[in-house]
Protein backbone atom coordinates (compact mmCIF):
# COMPACT_ATOMS: atom_id res chain seq x y z
CA UNK A 1 0.00 0.00 0.00
CA UNK A 2 1.61 3.15 -0.86
CA UNK A 3 2.58 5.45 2.00
CA UNK A 4 -0.21 8.71 2.13
CA UNK A 5 1.24 12.04 2.50
CA UNK A 6 1.17 13.09 5.99
CA UNK A 7 -0.43 16.26 5.23
CA UNK A 8 -3.33 14.13 3.62
CA UNK A 9 -3.82 12.18 7.02
CA UNK A 10 -6.09 12.69 9.72
CA UNK A 11 -4.87 14.45 13.36
CA UNK A 12 -4.30 11.75 15.85
CA UNK A 13 -5.40 12.05 19.41
CA UNK A 14 -3.24 11.12 22.69
CA UNK A 15 -4.40 10.64 25.98
CA UNK A 16 -2.23 14.05 27.78
CA UNK A 17 -0.20 11.07 30.03
CA UNK A 18 1.14 9.32 27.54
CA UNK A 19 2.33 12.07 25.58
CA UNK A 20 3.88 13.22 28.34
CA UNK A 21 5.82 10.47 29.34
CA UNK A 22 7.46 10.38 25.37
CA UNK A 23 8.36 13.39 25.59
CA UNK A 24 9.84 13.22 28.90
CA UNK A 25 11.70 10.27 27.94
CA UNK A 26 13.01 12.03 24.50
CA UNK A 27 15.08 14.24 27.06
CA UNK A 28 15.97 12.06 29.51
CA UNK A 29 18.02 10.38 26.16
CA UNK A 30 19.45 13.40 25.62
CA UNK A 31 21.00 13.74 28.67
CA UNK A 32 18.62 15.70 30.93
CA UNK A 33 18.07 14.23 34.52
CA UNK A 34 14.33 12.85 35.50
CA UNK A 35 13.75 16.17 37.03
CA UNK A 36 14.56 18.53 34.13
CA UNK A 37 12.82 16.27 31.79
CA UNK A 38 9.88 16.61 33.91
CA UNK A 39 10.00 19.92 33.78
CA UNK A 40 9.88 20.57 30.11
CA UNK A 41 7.59 17.75 29.02
CA UNK A 42 4.76 18.84 31.54
CA UNK A 43 5.26 22.52 30.46
CA UNK A 44 5.20 21.42 26.89
CA UNK A 45 2.21 19.26 27.34
CA UNK A 46 0.49 21.77 29.60
CA UNK A 47 0.70 24.18 26.63
CA UNK A 48 -1.26 22.44 24.37
CA UNK A 49 -3.82 21.29 26.98
CA UNK A 50 -4.30 25.19 27.48
CA UNK A 51 -4.91 25.53 23.94
CA UNK A 52 -1.17 26.89 23.31
CA UNK A 53 -0.11 24.60 20.82
CA UNK A 54 2.22 26.82 19.31
CA UNK A 55 4.46 26.60 22.93
CA UNK A 56 3.37 22.66 23.45
CA UNK A 57 5.38 19.52 21.50
CA UNK A 58 5.94 21.01 18.67
CA UNK A 59 8.84 22.44 19.77
CA UNK A 60 10.24 19.32 20.57
CA UNK A 61 12.57 18.80 17.27
CA UNK A 62 13.54 22.23 17.11
CA UNK A 63 15.15 21.66 21.16
CA UNK A 64 16.68 18.34 20.39
CA UNK A 65 18.60 20.21 17.86
CA UNK A 66 20.07 22.83 19.60
CA UNK A 67 20.74 20.58 22.10
CA UNK A 68 22.74 18.26 19.37
CA UNK A 69 24.25 20.88 17.84
CA UNK A 70 25.56 22.33 21.79
CA UNK A 71 23.53 25.43 21.43
CA UNK A 72 21.53 24.02 24.24
CA UNK A 73 22.07 22.39 27.28
CA UNK A 74 20.97 19.91 30.14
CA UNK A 75 22.36 20.05 33.62
CA UNK A 76 22.24 23.86 34.04
CA UNK A 77 20.63 26.05 36.81
CA UNK A 78 20.26 29.87 36.96
CA UNK A 79 23.60 31.27 38.12
CA UNK A 80 23.63 34.73 40.55
CA UNK A 81 25.50 37.35 38.86
CA UNK A 82 24.04 39.99 41.34
CA UNK A 83 22.44 40.11 44.69
CA UNK A 84 20.18 43.06 46.23
CA UNK A 85 18.07 40.96 48.53
CA UNK A 86 15.05 42.14 46.87
CA UNK A 87 16.52 41.83 43.57
CA UNK A 88 18.28 39.55 41.69
CA UNK A 89 20.08 39.04 38.25
CA UNK A 90 20.26 35.61 37.08
CA UNK A 91 22.40 33.41 33.72
CA UNK A 92 20.47 31.14 32.82
CA UNK A 93 23.83 29.72 30.84
CA UNK A 94 21.75 28.88 28.05
CA UNK A 95 19.95 26.26 30.12
CA UNK A 96 17.03 24.29 28.75
CA UNK A 97 14.40 27.21 29.53
CA UNK A 98 11.59 25.32 31.34
CA UNK A 99 13.48 24.10 33.74
CA UNK A 100 15.93 27.06 34.12
CA UNK A 101 13.01 29.74 34.31
CA UNK A 102 11.24 27.56 36.40
CA UNK A 103 13.88 27.75 38.98
CA UNK A 104 14.53 31.52 38.71
CA UNK A 105 10.27 31.94 39.38
CA UNK A 106 10.71 30.42 42.59
CA UNK A 107 13.26 32.38 43.69
CA UNK A 108 11.30 35.12 42.84
CA UNK A 109 8.47 33.90 44.66
CA UNK A 110 10.61 33.09 47.71
CA UNK A 111 12.03 36.58 47.71
CA UNK A 112 8.15 38.08 47.75
CA UNK A 113 7.29 35.76 50.60
CA UNK A 114 10.07 37.84 52.24
CA UNK A 115 10.06 41.08 51.71
CA UNK A 116 6.92 42.05 50.34
CA UNK A 117 8.65 42.33 46.56
CA UNK A 118 10.92 41.35 44.28
CA UNK A 119 12.48 42.22 40.50
CA UNK A 120 14.13 39.42 38.85
CA UNK A 121 16.00 39.42 35.41
CA UNK A 122 17.08 36.40 33.94
CA UNK A 123 18.80 36.15 30.94
CA UNK A 124 20.89 33.60 28.75
CA UNK A 125 17.66 31.08 29.47
CA UNK A 126 17.19 28.87 26.41
CA UNK A 127 13.73 28.85 24.74
CA UNK A 128 11.27 29.29 28.07
CA UNK A 129 8.42 28.70 26.41
CA UNK A 130 4.48 29.69 27.39
CA UNK A 131 5.38 32.61 29.84
CA UNK A 132 1.80 32.30 31.40
CA UNK A 133 3.08 29.38 33.03
CA UNK A 134 5.23 31.38 35.26
CA UNK A 135 2.32 33.86 36.43
CA UNK A 136 0.69 30.79 37.39
CA UNK A 137 3.33 29.81 39.31
CA UNK A 138 3.27 32.57 40.93
CA UNK A 139 -0.51 32.96 41.73
CA UNK A 140 -0.52 29.10 43.24
CA UNK A 141 1.90 30.97 45.99
CA UNK A 142 -0.77 34.30 45.84
CA UNK A 143 2.43 36.08 44.79
CA UNK A 144 0.97 38.94 41.82
CA UNK A 145 3.77 38.76 38.94
CA UNK A 146 4.35 40.51 35.84
CA UNK A 147 7.06 39.61 32.75
CA UNK A 148 8.60 41.09 29.97
CA UNK A 149 10.33 38.77 28.06
CA UNK A 150 12.41 39.11 25.08
CA UNK A 151 14.12 36.67 22.36
CA UNK A 152 17.81 37.43 21.72
CA UNK A 153 19.28 36.64 18.49
CA UNK A 154 15.76 36.20 17.40
CA UNK A 155 14.21 39.12 14.93
CA UNK A 156 10.96 37.91 13.15
CA UNK A 157 8.94 41.46 13.74
CA UNK A 158 8.42 44.65 11.65
CA UNK A 159 8.14 47.75 13.61
CA UNK A 160 4.75 49.90 13.02
CA UNK A 161 5.45 51.45 9.24
CA UNK A 162 8.51 48.92 8.49
CA UNK A 163 8.86 45.86 6.64
CA UNK A 164 11.79 44.37 7.70
CA UNK A 165 12.56 42.77 11.02
CA UNK A 166 13.46 44.30 13.85
CA UNK A 167 11.81 42.73 17.19
CA UNK A 168 11.24 39.42 18.82
CA UNK A 169 7.84 38.02 19.18
CA UNK A 170 8.38 39.79 22.92
CA UNK A 171 5.84 38.74 24.75
CA UNK A 172 4.21 39.87 28.37
CA UNK A 173 2.56 38.17 31.24
CA UNK A 174 0.85 39.70 34.66
CA UNK A 175 -0.69 37.04 36.96
CA UNK A 176 -2.91 38.44 39.19
CA UNK A 177 -3.54 36.33 42.14
CA UNK A 178 -7.35 36.59 43.22
CA UNK A 179 -8.78 34.04 45.41
CA UNK A 180 -11.06 31.19 43.03
CA UNK A 181 -10.74 33.52 40.25
CA UNK A 182 -7.28 34.46 39.11
CA UNK A 183 -6.71 36.45 36.14
CA UNK A 184 -3.95 35.35 33.70
CA UNK A 185 -3.02 37.71 30.88
CA UNK A 186 -0.12 36.14 28.21
CA UNK A 187 0.47 37.52 24.49
CA UNK A 188 3.08 38.02 22.11
CA UNK A 189 3.71 41.69 21.09
CA UNK A 190 3.43 39.88 17.58
CA UNK A 191 0.22 39.80 15.74
CA UNK A 192 0.92 35.77 15.95
CA UNK A 193 3.60 34.24 17.73
CA UNK A 194 6.42 32.41 15.76
CA UNK A 195 4.50 29.15 17.05
CA UNK A 196 1.49 29.65 15.52
CA UNK A 197 3.62 29.96 12.29
CA UNK A 198 5.17 26.83 13.01
CA UNK A 199 2.40 25.23 13.38
CA UNK A 200 0.11 26.37 10.36
CA UNK A 201 3.20 25.59 8.58
CA UNK A 202 2.35 21.98 9.44
CA UNK A 203 -1.01 21.59 8.85
CA UNK A 204 -2.57 23.13 11.69
CA UNK A 205 -4.93 25.97 12.23
CA UNK A 206 -4.35 28.84 9.17
CA UNK A 207 -2.25 31.67 9.92
CA UNK A 208 -4.91 35.15 9.51
CA UNK A 209 -4.15 37.00 6.28
CA UNK A 210 -2.69 39.39 7.50
CA UNK A 211 -0.34 37.92 10.32
CA UNK A 212 2.82 38.62 8.61
CA UNK A 213 3.97 41.04 5.88
CA UNK A 214 6.34 40.70 2.81
CA UNK A 215 9.09 43.09 1.71
CA UNK A 216 7.02 45.34 -0.35
CA UNK A 217 4.17 45.62 2.19
CA UNK A 218 2.12 42.98 1.36
CA UNK A 219 0.01 41.15 3.73
CA UNK A 220 0.12 37.71 3.93
CA UNK A 221 -0.95 34.85 5.95
CA UNK A 222 1.16 32.06 4.03
CA UNK A 223 4.06 30.82 6.21
CA UNK A 224 6.24 30.90 3.83
CA UNK A 225 6.36 34.36 4.39
CA UNK A 226 8.43 33.78 7.08
CA UNK A 227 10.00 30.75 6.36
CA UNK A 228 10.99 30.20 2.74
CA UNK A 229 10.98 27.02 1.12
CA UNK A 230 10.95 24.46 4.16
CA UNK A 231 10.03 20.40 3.43
CA UNK A 232 6.62 18.93 4.75
CA UNK A 233 7.99 17.37 8.02
CA UNK A 234 11.18 18.69 9.03
CA UNK A 235 12.67 22.09 10.58
CA UNK A 236 11.43 25.76 9.84
CA UNK A 237 14.46 28.40 9.96
CA UNK A 238 12.77 31.05 11.68
CA UNK A 239 13.63 34.31 9.32
CA UNK A 240 14.72 32.29 6.14
CA UNK A 241 11.99 33.49 4.00
CA UNK A 242 12.12 37.49 3.11
CA UNK A 243 8.80 38.90 5.06
CA UNK A 244 8.51 39.42 9.17
CA UNK A 245 5.90 38.96 11.54
CA UNK A 246 3.33 42.03 12.42
CA UNK A 247 3.28 43.84 15.52
CA UNK A 248 -0.28 43.43 16.44
CA UNK A 249 -2.22 46.63 17.31
CA UNK A 250 -0.36 48.41 15.16
CA UNK A 251 2.00 51.10 17.02
CA UNK A 252 0.95 49.95 20.45
CA UNK A 253 1.99 46.29 20.05
CA UNK A 254 5.14 48.30 18.23
CA UNK A 255 5.88 50.01 21.27
CA UNK A 256 5.19 47.09 23.54
CA UNK A 257 7.48 45.32 21.81
CA UNK A 258 10.60 47.88 21.73
CA UNK A 259 10.02 47.85 25.62
CA UNK A 260 10.70 43.90 26.16
CA UNK A 261 13.50 44.35 23.48
CA UNK A 262 15.25 47.20 26.28
CA UNK A 263 14.01 45.35 29.50
CA UNK A 264 14.12 41.88 29.35
CA UNK A 265 16.96 42.52 26.54
CA UNK A 266 18.95 45.06 27.43
CA UNK A 267 18.72 46.23 30.83
CA UNK A 268 19.65 42.02 31.78
CA UNK A 269 22.61 42.32 29.34
CA UNK A 270 21.08 39.37 27.78
CA UNK A 271 21.09 40.84 23.98
CA UNK A 272 17.87 42.30 22.58
CA UNK A 273 16.76 40.88 18.97
CA UNK A 274 19.44 42.51 16.87
CA UNK A 275 21.10 44.05 15.31
CA UNK A 276 23.81 41.20 16.03
CA UNK A 277 22.54 38.33 14.45
CA UNK A 278 23.41 34.77 16.30
CA UNK A 279 23.39 31.49 15.10
CA UNK A 280 22.22 28.37 16.39
CA UNK A 281 20.23 28.84 19.88
CA UNK A 282 18.34 31.58 20.80
CA UNK A 283 18.07 32.79 24.26
CA UNK A 284 15.77 34.64 26.15
CA UNK A 285 15.72 37.37 28.41
CA UNK A 286 13.09 37.73 31.14
CA UNK A 287 12.22 41.06 33.52
CA UNK A 288 9.96 40.04 36.37
CA UNK A 289 8.64 41.95 39.38
CA UNK A 290 6.60 39.96 41.79
CA UNK A 291 4.41 41.58 44.85
CA UNK A 292 3.13 40.18 47.68
CA UNK A 293 -0.46 41.65 48.67
CA UNK A 294 -0.05 40.67 52.45
CA UNK A 295 2.49 42.23 52.64
CA UNK A 296 1.27 45.46 51.52
CA UNK A 297 -1.71 45.34 53.93
CA UNK A 298 -4.46 45.68 51.48
CA UNK A 299 -5.38 42.07 50.67
CA UNK A 300 -8.67 41.76 51.90
CA UNK A 301 -9.88 44.64 50.26
CA UNK A 302 -7.21 43.40 47.34
CA UNK A 303 -9.70 39.99 46.98
CA UNK A 304 -12.91 42.05 47.85
CA UNK A 305 -12.33 44.70 45.34
CA UNK A 306 -10.56 42.67 42.60
CA UNK A 307 -13.56 39.85 42.55
CA UNK A 308 -16.47 43.05 42.51
CA UNK A 309 -14.32 44.50 39.44
CA UNK A 310 -14.02 40.96 37.29
CA UNK A 311 -17.19 39.81 37.89
CA UNK A 312 -18.67 43.25 37.24
CA UNK A 313 -16.52 43.22 33.52
CA UNK A 314 -17.45 39.71 32.83
CA UNK A 315 -21.70 40.81 33.75
CA UNK A 316 -21.33 43.31 30.37
CA UNK A 317 -23.90 42.63 28.02
CA UNK A 318 -22.29 39.64 25.19
CA UNK A 319 -22.31 41.18 21.36
CA UNK A 320 -23.51 37.74 20.82
CA UNK A 321 -26.62 36.27 23.09
CA UNK A 322 -25.08 33.25 25.12
CA UNK A 323 -21.94 34.27 24.93
CA UNK A 324 -20.42 35.68 27.63
CA UNK A 325 -17.76 37.99 27.98
CA UNK A 326 -14.63 36.21 28.74
CA UNK A 327 -11.52 37.43 31.08
CA UNK A 328 -7.73 36.91 30.53
CA UNK A 329 -7.52 32.49 30.87
CA UNK A 330 -10.83 31.75 30.46
CA UNK A 331 -10.19 30.41 27.21
CA UNK A 332 -7.50 28.45 28.40
CA UNK A 333 -9.43 26.88 31.18
CA UNK A 334 -11.73 26.13 28.84
CA UNK A 335 -9.36 24.43 26.42
CA UNK A 336 -7.46 22.54 29.67
CA UNK A 337 -10.78 21.06 30.93
CA UNK A 338 -11.88 19.80 27.19
CA UNK A 339 -8.37 18.21 26.19
CA UNK A 340 -7.61 16.91 29.86
CA UNK A 341 -10.92 15.21 29.11
CA UNK A 342 -10.81 14.38 25.18
CA UNK A 343 -6.88 13.98 24.41
CA UNK A 344 -4.88 15.96 22.86
CA UNK A 345 -4.72 16.15 19.28
CA UNK A 346 -2.30 16.83 16.81
CA UNK A 347 -1.47 17.76 13.30
CA UNK A 348 -0.65 14.52 11.45
CA UNK A 349 2.64 16.64 9.96
CA UNK A 350 3.48 17.59 13.76
CA UNK A 351 3.05 13.67 15.06
CA UNK A 352 5.34 12.88 12.14
CA UNK A 353 7.65 15.02 13.16
CA UNK A 354 7.69 13.63 17.01
CA UNK A 355 7.68 10.16 16.55
CA UNK A 356 10.13 10.52 14.15
CA UNK A 357 12.67 12.42 16.96
CA UNK A 358 11.27 9.82 19.36
CA UNK A 359 12.44 6.56 17.31
CA UNK A 360 15.77 8.23 16.66
CA UNK A 361 16.44 8.18 20.24
CA UNK A 362 14.70 4.86 21.14
CA UNK A 363 12.18 6.65 22.57
CA UNK A 364 9.17 4.10 22.83
CA UNK A 365 5.96 5.71 20.52
CA UNK A 366 2.25 5.72 22.32
CA UNK A 367 -0.20 4.19 20.30
CA UNK A 368 -2.53 6.69 18.56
Amino acid sequence: MDHVPAATQPAVTLAPTALEAMIRGIFQAIGCDETEADDIASHLVASNLAGHDSHGVVRVPRYVDWHKAGNLHAGRKPQVVSDGGSFLLLDGQLGFGQHVTKQAVAMGIERARQNGAAIVALRQTGHCGRIGTYAEQAIAQGILSIHFVNVAGSVLVAPFGGTERRFSTAPIAIGVPLTDRPVVLDFATSAVAEGKVLVASNGGKPLPPDALIEPDGTLSGDPHTLYGDYPQVGPRIPGAGAGAIRAFGDHKGSGLALMCELLAGAFTAGGCAGPTLTRGCISNGLLSIYLSPAHFGTEAEFQRLGREYVDWVQAARPVEPGTPVKLPGDVEAAYRAARTRDGISLPADIWEDLRRTATTLGVAVPAV
